[in-house]
């Protein structure tokens, strides 16, 4: 195999996945390797605050009875 540009590499990558997974698996295979953005460790925070553990566990408790 000669040297390969990396979109030559991609394209490559891109039929031997739809040859194998079929298109629908090549998609959801490559939808693993999203990035995304953002720092989710202090979102969390944001949005969980100081939450103990047995808050938590009380509150499925009561949603539970609901």
């Amino acid at each position: 195999m000669t040297s390969m540009s990396p979109n030559e590499i991609r394209n490559r990558g891109l039929e031997a996945l739809s040859e194998a997974l079929g298109p629908l698996g090549m998609i959801k295979f490559l939808e693993q390797f999203e990035i995304g953005d953002g720092d989710y460790t202090k979102e969390r925070e944001k949005w969980l605050g100081d939450l103990e553990l047995d808050t938590i566990a009380d509150e499925i408790t009561e949603k539970r009875k609901k």
